[in-house]
């Protein structure tokens, strides 16, 4: 039984693969929904993003669902980014573990934009009246161990994005698989992110109203709809690699490695680097590959027992963005 899950569960991911990779540069920049690509979790994005294999808490949801039946304790945690420009993010989540071998989470993505002025063809200078951007994701997921060596999980998101009055709505899941190969601390994640149909936009704004002959005050007029084109999801396939260089009662270095092939871009690959000194203070930093402007990643953090059941952890992470600014997120996790 737990084989057929394995074979199913690779040739999906393959297959997922597949169809990121066709027309790679023939959509580069053509699906929407961006904000879904946006690293969430400072820990991860200090890594330099790599982290399919390496994310054991809530950020989970997010990277590779599968990793939630890593979670020993109910964990609560809370992102926010300062992005490029005046774009910020803040994601919530959520992750209990319902039993020995599965663990369930929730997460909730929100992204916005500071108001925007309202130009016309008659005004190009502006019209005095603003508009605001929005994007929103819900997510839900299970993750369940298998074996003691690998771990199944999956998701499932509601997206919705804004436009002034106009606005998309749509759904996908996301799928992942987790193999602890018995090499040591070798470990090795896969996932398929925003498996879904694509979406549109809708709104009052997109019906106009036009009259050919204003000064004819018999003449109706002439009523008429924008369409608009659907666009796809961010798909994403991500596989990584995770090794414990060091792992002593005091001392913890952890090494991954990540590729990715997006649907609306080239390959991307990824370095990170973890030291932990008595599991209470860490140093991080990774390299991102591939990318336009991203680049160099770094980063800490700090984690405290206010009781002996509970884990408080800060977490923070700057990420180069070549000509735009730097992205800076700051985490807080409570595990108890």
């Amino acid at each position: 039984m737990y084989k057929k899950i394995i074979i199913i569960t690779v040739l999906a991911l393959v297959i997922g693969l597949a169809t990121a990779s066709a027309d790679e540069f023939s959509k580069v920049g053509t699906a929407g929904a961006q904000f879904l690509k946006i690293g969430l979790g400072a820990r991860y994005t200090a890594l330099g993003e790599a982290a399919t294999a390496v994310v054991d808490d809530a950020y989970g949801l997010y990277w590779n669902p599968a990793a939630l039946a890593n979670i020993e304790k109910t964990e609560l945690a809370f992102t926010t980014v300062d992005w490029i420009e005046d774009v910020s993010v803040s994601h919530l989540a959520f992750a209990y573990p319902w039993s020995s071998d599965i663990s369930i989470g929730l997460g909730m993505t929100i992204l916005g934009v500071g108001d925007m002025e309202i130009t016309t063809v008659e005004q190009p200078d502006g019209t005095g009246r603003t508009f605001d951007a929005n994007s929103f994701a819900l997510a839900a997921g299970v993750s369940k161990r298998l074996t003691d060596r690998f771990i199944f999980g999956i998701s499932f998101k509601y997206v919705s994005e804004q436009i002034s009055e106009e606005r998309s709505k749509g759904f996908c899941f996301d799928l992942g698989t987790m193999l602890y190969t018995g090499f040591r601390s070798l470990r090795m994640g896969m996932s398929i992110s925003n498996l879904g149909p694509d979406m549109s936009f809708d709104g009052n704004e997109l019906d106009q109203a036009l009259n050919p002959d204003p000064e004819n005050p018999n003449r109706d007029d002439f009523q008429y709809e924008y369409s608009t084109d659907s666009y796809d999801l961010p798909l994403m396939f991500r596989i990584g690699l995770a090794y414990d260089l060091m792992d002593s009662h005091q001392s913890r270095w952890t090494v991954s490695a990540e590729a990715r092939d997006p649907n609306d871009n080239i390959g991307q690959f990824s370095l990170g680097s973890e030291y932990g000194w008595n599991e209470m203070f860490l140093l991080r930093g990774g390299y991102k590959f591939n990318y336009a402007e991203e680049g160099l990643t770094l980063g800490g953090g700090l984690k405290l027992n206010p009781t002996p059941e509970t884990d408080l952890v800060f977490d923070y992470a700057w990420g180069d963005f070549g000509r735009l600014q730097s992205t800076h997120r700051f985490s807080i996790s409570l595990k108890f």
